[in-house]
């Protein structure tokens, strides 16, 4: 890829129907000068995050017929999973990856979010560099109370949206449409099926209860393998690291006496993010070369 690049990381509440999943990637791959980097599904958090990459324009055109494919197909009255989430389009982050400064990335958030408000009557939040007061910046805080919470919040002056109407959808819910830098998603499967476990384990190693900084974490049932997970999301993996999170969740689980069964990445990794260590030595055994986002910013042609 030559030029400026922007990727944009949607996070769809649909990880279970492959039929609907693969007419969303269709969406995504018929917008020229973009390329669909990685499709990550899960049965238990019901949900799919499509990380596609490109030409700034081109990028905010697919995330929007991605929108539009979104909402036809996902309705949020039939929809459980174990993460949390706002809507049928969860979350829509934007990063700048070459040739762009944040504020650019953050003036292309609020251009797409504004245009989904306008098309589709959506009630849409602005966070991270695309926060339009410091109180939304931080994704967690924006998605406080889930999508069951939105009518008492949307209900709440100081909860208006940023773009859209002030109403419930219930087939729709909410967007949260940002900014921000390269993240990581990361998470650890125990050979456990003990949620208590892994909700302990997430709690000794995030940032806001001491543990690792730039570490978000939660303890999840993953029902359909009969396991739990640690979930993280590294928000800086030149702080916190692939390496350094995985240790410190195998620390912990050995102080339980749990093994660790495997590690899942979500989405793309900067070789960076792994400080020199192997794929397998953080559990990614079957790390494919395409799961590193600087395979997509070679030039090979077309994107």
């Amino acid at each position: 890829m030559t030029g400026p690049i922007l990727e944009c990381v949607p996070n769809v509440s649909e990880g279970r129907d492959q039929r609907v999943l693969d007419q969303l990637a269709d969406a995504i791959r018929g917008v020229a000068n973009v390329r669909l980097a990685d499709i990550q599904s899960d049965p238990d958090h019901h949900r799919s995050v499509f990380t596609f990459l490109g030409a700034p324009d081109a990028v905010e055109a697919a995330a929007l017929a991605l929108a539009g494919a979104v909402f036809p197909r996902v309705d949020m009255r039939r929809h459980h999973g174990v993460h949390r989430r706002l809507g049928a389009l969860d979350v829509v982050p934007f990063v700048p990856l070459r040739d762009m400064t944040m504020d650019e990335a953050a003036a292309r958030a609020r251009a797409v979010g504004e245009r989904l408000a306008a098309i589709h009557g959506l009630p849409v939040y602005f966070y991270g560099a695309a926060a339009t007061t410091p109180a939304r910046r931080a994704l967690p805080v924006v998605r406080a109370g889930g999508y069951e919470g939105l009518p008492t919040r949307l209900a709440d002056p100081a909860w208006r949206p940023d773009a859209g109407p002030a109403r419930f959808d219930p087939q729709k819910g909410a967007t949260a449409v940002g900014a921000r830098d390269v993240l990581v998603a990361y998470n650890v499967w125990l050979h456990s099926a003990d949620v208590d476990a892994a909700r302990a384990i997430a709690r000794a190693i995030r940032e806001s209860s001491g543990g690792l900084p730039k570490l978000q974490a939660l303890g999840l049932p993953l029902a359909h393998r009969g396991l739990a997970q640690v979930s993280m999301n590294l928000l800086d993996y030149r702080v916190t690291s692939l390496a350094r999170a995985f240790d410190a969740v195998q620390s912990e689980a050995d102080r339980r006496g749990i093994a660790v069964e495997r590690g899942e990445l979500v989405g793309l990794a900067p070789r960076a993010a792994f400080e020199g260590r192997a794929p397998a030595s953080v559990g990614l055994a079957e790390m494919r070369p395409e799961q590193y986002l600087e395979t997509h910013l070679e030039p090979r042609g077309r994107p």
